[in-house]
Parts: C-alpha cells; structure tokens; sequence
C-alpha cells in the first residue's frame, strides 16, 4: 500500500499564475490563482514579455502563501505545465519547479497543460471513470479526444482554424466588448434572441469530427457591419451574440455527440475555459445520450490544482534530474502510458 503523498502544482502556461497543493488520499488541499487580465486588458489580449515578468514576480509569494495556508512544509513532488502554452512563461514555472525540487529534494513531473483540463474533473467529488470521451474547449484548443485510459489518448478532432474560445473572444471584440470578451459576450447573449440571425453551423453535417470556426466568425462580422451602416448595431447587438453563441453551442454538441456514437463511449467529460459557458453546460445534458462530467467552474479555466491532480496521477513519472521542459506545441495524443508501479 503506497504511503500518503503530497503534490504541488504549477501552472504558468499563459496568463494565470495558478498553484495548488493535492493529496494522493485527501484529495486537493489548497489552492490559489493570480489573473493578470487587468495587466493585459489594455493592449485586447496577452502580451508574452508581459505575461513571464508577472509570472516571476508572482509566483514564489504565491507558492509560499499556499504552503504557511496549509501548513506544508514541503511536498512530496512538484508538477509543472510544461507546455504547450507560452515559452517564456512555461519557462518561469518550469525553473521554479526544478530549483524548488532541488532545495526541497523532491520529485519533479513536466505535466501536459490540456492533459490537466482533461483530468480537472478527477477533483470533483464524482470523478468520471475511464474510458471517456473529452471535449476540450478553450481559447487555443477545441478537442475531441477518446480517453481510454491515463495516457491513452486518440485524438478524434480538432480546429482547423479559431479554437472555440478564440472564436468567442474575437466575436465579443467585432462587438465592442471588453478583454477578455468570450464570458461577456455570453452574458450579453442572455438578452438576445438567439435565432434573430441565421448563422452556419461549421462542417456540423460533415463525416469528419474536426472543427471550423472562421465561417461563423466571418458571417458574424458581415452582420456587424450591415448593422453599423444601417445605425443599428446597439439595438442589434444582443440578438447577433445569442445568435452567434447558439451556432458555436450546437456545433460543439453536435460533433461531440457524433463523436461519442464513433468511439462508443458513453460517458463525456467537458472542459477548458468554454466549458464554463451555460448554454453549452445545459444543452449538452439535455442532449448527450449518458454522463456528463466537468470540473467546478474555477477549474474549467487555467489553474493549478488540475496540474497538480495529473501531476500526482503521474508521479511513476517524475524525476529528481534537472530538465527545464518548455514546448510551445506538443500533441496530447503523444504522451506515453506511465510505468506501473
């Protein structure tokens, strides 16, 4: 019987600073997050240079308030986004990781950044069980992935162009709304009448599982600038989010549930940023035909407890050598099954 272990978690992929603290037998510990979206709003998205300097201004006083928080002294293992995401902010973690690992003389275990939104809910209460299939929605990836086991991943389809979240955030910003625009563009959707506009639904009656996001996009600023020339764009202005976000929510659940038909899989777990937006939430249990799983709603964006719980998952992994890992891109479907112990 293996004995108790604690892992910490670091996330510093993009424009979170998120750590976490997670017990192999009590489950998540603590844990906590720094947004740096007031620093980035001025400029309408993430500037990198920006993005590492607050990493490494935020991130040992973040770890060091989690740890006197929850009475650690030093954890068992560290886990560290490794990629993909930003380089120079991957880079921020993944040194912190392997210095503190050092002075600690704990293990360390480079963790896949969407391998953590696909295990986000193994933190819930009623963690899904494998296999499963996973809709992975955020502002740079939209994946359909079969889940077999851990480490066994195929990856079924993908964005051919926007991921789902990018496509958001640009729609909210041909609407004139603030950074980041994706959770106001869906509240100014619940005003809206969400079949005012007739607009595609992206390869939705297509054979194939991927997904296409610029169409919808572009059909969306065509309306934006018909309703700017007519002087009605305020009036319009709720009616083309909702109709905007009713098309990327049935594209989403339509691919999902052929997907789910493909692989056979009967349980579905949804995250990433985007698997915090309501309308995708209740249609999917209205619609998919079995269990829907996601992570609470803090959870659903970047963090670092999910690092944490795929860190801890993948602890036959670690290493106590020092290796500075940092992939801008690395495929989720070419990660390895962990050794058993």
């Amino acid at each position: 019987m293996t004995s108790s272990k604690i892992t910490l978690g670091i996330e510093t992929s993009c424009d979170e600073t998120g750590v976490a603290l997670y017990c192999s037998e009590r489950g998540l510990i603590a844990d906590a997050l720094h947004s740096q979206v007031d620093l980035h709003a001025a400029y309408g998205g993430v500037v990198p240079e920006i993005a590492s300097r607050d990493h490494i201004r935020m991130l040992l006083p973040l770890i060091q308030q989690l740890m006197d928080e929850a009475g650690v002294e030093k954890p068992d293992a560290i886990a560290y986004t490794a990629g993909p995401g930003l380089v120079g902010a991957l880079m921020v973690g993944a040194g912190v990781a392997n210095g503190l690992g050092m002075a600690w003389n704990c293990l360390v275990v480079p963790v896949h950044h969407m391998e953590g939104h696909l295990l986000a809910p193994m933190l819930e209460p009623n963690p899904p069980d494998f296999p499963f299939l996973a809709l992975l929605v955020s502002g740079g990836h939209t994946l359909l992935i079969a889940v077999r086991a851990l480490g066994q991943y195929e990856v079924l389809g993908t964005t051919l162009d926007d991921a789902a979240g990018e496509a958001f955030d640009k729609t909210a910003k041909l609407l004139g709304l603030a950074y980041p625009g994706g959770p106001l563009l869906a509240k100014l959707a619940e005003e809206g009448d969400d079949a005012a506009f007739d607009f595609p639904r992206p390869m939705l009656n297509r054979p194939t599982l991927d997904f296409s996001f610029s169409g919808l996009k572009t059909a969306v600023m065509l309306e934006v600038r018909k309703a700017e020339a007519a002087g009605h764009l305020d009036a319009r202005r709720a009616d083309i989010a909702a109709s905007f976000q009713r098309a990327a929510v049935d594209t989403l659940v339509g691919k999902t549930i052929k997907a789910a038909s493909s692989a056979g899989l009967i349980r579905l777990v949804v995250a990433g940023g985007v698997g915090a937006n309501r309308l995708l939430r209740n249609d999917m249990a209205k619609r998919f035909p079995g269990e829907v799983f996601y992570p609470r709603f803090e959870f659903c964006t970047d963090n670092g407890a999910m690092i944490a719980v795929a860190g801890a998952m993948r602890l036959a992994e670690a290493s106590d050598a020092l290796e500075i890992k940092a992939v801008a891109r690395w495929s989720l479907a070419s990660l390895a099954v962990p050794t058993a112990v």
